[in-house]
């Protein structure tokens, strides 16, 4: 069995290889680029080398770099994960000429099945059912036109070379060929160096089925049953499923065996994936073979009972598959999607930045999370957006659907958008859960999935105004302990007024609105009392540590996630987040003073104001520092009447979120 593993890849798949090998007593290493240095999998893993710069062509793609940390560290294998250099089959064969281990197949499985054309003539061979098109060697226009009439409109023009829907082109009729053409072999040339064409029958809504292979170097290869993974946007996966849905045993038995064959015919040993398109009419395709672990791997997992990177490790090994065919059962139905920092409304546009709160669903029976960030991780631009994979396994599809969806709600991420809501509405939508699967579901169901943006509902908006209120009670308490007289009704935060009612004003911007003024009284029985304009609406809690809110509203009990920042409060409630800005005077500190007197920056931004030094005596309120952040100015102001030991940064200088600004020490918080 493999001792020492280093595996070539970063994010969730390396957390997860290192988890799994450590468990088998595996010792584990890991790979780093310059912005990486702090990551997840790095903190997963018993060692880790830096291999470069941030961008992967100076980093994960070196595999020079890699080899040489294997060597270094005594490890007698690879894990390529997936991405990267996963499918390379030189780098699998250099790291077989440097006497290294490489997780997966032989490099000739890689070669044979990196060439889409080649790869259909070799399952062709071994009757393995394909698209019917064409993929010859003559390139000339007159020829692929020819062959698109013979093969019937509409067809799909796809790059011979590579994927992920570069190079790919659908024509309708004979008169948009030739235009087509011409734009996919351009693509296909800047993508791939190499601008070959092939021609498939273009199916009517389609459905993305795949299969599940493994094998051994010792002649064995089962299935490990089907996945769907229909639902795409822009040929790349959104939500997957195993097992597929509505498929005959009939059907089910012959993709099962089709995906063996194909391994066979090529030789493979390990995991790997055999892509299949498969009609309305029950009738399947192949299309291509990845040959590596797949991303939505964990679904196969999940109703297997099975562990697929032990099983690559045992493989690699030299060690015979664990369970044959005939005891591979299915167990339920399970659901996996990819939580990503991406804004779906503004066409899923990608994300980067800091990562201030991430609170993914709690792992509990049924709900599988696989993350390759943390809380206050940030997002790089060199990298694939990906924040979690979440997985729910039901008893059928029913039961992990509504998992799944509750699971999503629960998701909480302050910094950055994300896919969660868009994720969630996709699990209940009624067509979706009703089985209406293709390849055009995101595109048709467009309007459901994306709606337009809606205000905060008023019980959002009351908690945000709760959370705001309790937030100042216990600021107001935690001044008045360390003040001369922490009993003096001048700490209170309620709006108390001599021979008066009790009454105060929050002045807020609710989801980037126009700023509201909303009145805030106490009643005889210490609940607050909110005047939202449509009306009062009555609200209590308690707002724990950990940012959860335990309510009543309007006389209805909830639970909220809350993340104060100091400019405001984002509430977390129901699937929905929603954002309301203070514009309060008596919040006078935009950051934490903490117990050591600390002003901290509320996010990254840069100084462009210094209006204090160290050792000035300032009274509570005076400006001591001006942050500029997202076009904003932020005045950092004194909690309290005191002194300024330090100012840690000077105008001009840029500071990350929680930067230490001012250290900042009380002498006199007390009133009389």
């Amino acid at each position: 069995m493999i001792r020492t593993l280093l595996i070539a890849n970063r994010g969730e798949i390396a957390v997860r290889i290192a988890r799994t090998a450590k468990t088998m007593g595996v010792r584990t290493i890991a790979v780093y680029s310059e912005v990486d240095a702090n990551a997840a999998h790095v903190a997963s893993c018993d060692e880790a080398h830096a291999i470069g710069p941030a961008p992967a062509v100076e980093s994960y793609l070196r595999g020079d770099r890699i080899i040489a940390a294997a060597k270094a560290a005594g490890a007698e294998a690879i894990h390529p994960g997936y991405g990267f250099l996963s499918e390379n089959a030189e780098f699998a064969r250099a790291c077989e000429a440097a006497g290294l281990i490489f997780v997966g197949p032989p490099a000739d499985a890689i070669e044979a099945m990196g060439s889409k054309a080649g790869a259909k003539a070799m399952m062709e061979a071994a009757g393995v059912p394909t698209v019917p098109g064409y993929h010859g060697a003559d390139q000339s226009l007159e020829t692929l036109a020819a062959e698109a009439e013979r093969i019937g409109y509409p067809v799909l023009l796809k790059a011979s070379a590579g994927g992920g829907g570069k190079g790919m082109r659908a024509v309708e009729k004979p008169d948009d060929f030739g235009r087509a053409l011409e734009g996919a072999c351009r693509e296909s040339q800047a993508a791939f160096g190499d601008d070959r064409m092939l021609i498939e029958k273009y199916l009517q809504r389609p459905r993305h089925v795949e299969v599940q292979v493994f094998a051994d170097s010792h002649g064995n290869v089962v299935h490990l049953h089907e996945r769907d993974c229909s639902l795409q946007r822009r040929h790349q996966k959104v939500v997957e499923e195993a097992p597929a849905p509505d498929l005959t045993s009939g059907t089910r038995r012959a993709m099962g065996e089709a995906a063996v064959a194909a391994a066979r015919a090529v030789g493979y040993v390990g995991a790997g994936t055999v892509e299949f398109i498969m009609d309305q009419d029950g009738s399947f395709y192949f299309m291509e073979m990845n040959t590596r672990l797949q991303v939505e791997h964990p679904v196969t997992e999940a109703i297997t009972g099975l562990d697929l990177v032990a099983w690559q490790l045992q493989v690699a090994s030299g060690e015979i598959l664990p369970v044959s065919q005939d005891n591979i059962k299915i167990d339920g139905h399970a659901v996996e999607v990819r939580l990503y920092a991406e804004d779906p409304a503004r066409d899923f546009l990608p994300q980067t930045g800091h990562l201030k709160r991430l609170r993914l669903p709690h792992r509990q029976a049924g709900i599988r999370v696989d993350a390759g960030v943390r809380s206050g991780d940030t997002v790089s631009v060199y990298y694939d957006p990906m924040i979690a994979k979440v997985v729910a396994h039901g008893r059928d599809r029913a039961d992990a659907l509504a998992k799944l969806s509750d699971a999503l709600d629960s998701i909480e991420v302050v910094g950055l958008s994300t896919n969660a809501a868009f994720l969630a509405r996709i699990t209940r939508h009624p067509a979706f859960v009703g089985g209406e699967i293709d390849t055009g579901f995101l595109e048709r169901h467009k309007s459901d999935l994306l709606p337009e943006a809606a205000g905060a509902s008023e019980t959002d908006t009351a908690i945000g105004c709760l959370a705001l209120l309790l937030g100042r009670e216990a600021d107001a308490r935690r001044k008045a302990r360390h003040s001369n007289d922490p009993h003096s009704p001048w700490h209170r935060s309620d709006g108390w007024r001599l021979n008066d009612t009790s009454r105060q004003v929050l002045r807020v911007s609710v989801a980037g609105g126009e700023d509201r003024d909303i009145a805030a009284r106490r009643d005889g029985t210490g609940e607050y009392v909110l005047d939202l304009g449509s009306g009062e609406i009555r609200a209590s809690g308690k707002l724990d540590r950990r940012g959860r809110l335990q309510a009543t509203i309007a006389g209805v009990r909830l639970e909220a996630g809350i993340h104060d920042d100091g400019l405001g409060v984002t509430v977390f409630h129901r699937g929905q987040a929603t954002r309301l800005d203070r514009h309060d005077p008596l919040a006078g500190v935009t950051g934490d003073t903490g117990e050591g007197g600390r002003l901290v920056a509320p996010m990254p931004g840069k100084i462009i104001r210094v209006l204090c030094e160290a050792g000035a005596e300032v009274a509570i309120g005076a400006p001591l520092l001006v942050l500029e952040a997202m076009k904003m100015e932020h005045t950092i102001t004194a909690p309290a009447n005191g002194r300024v030991v330090s100012v840690n940064f000077a105008e001009g200088e840029l500071v990350d979120e929680s930067a230490d600004l001012i250290d900042f020490e009380p002498l006199d918080s007390g009133g009389s």
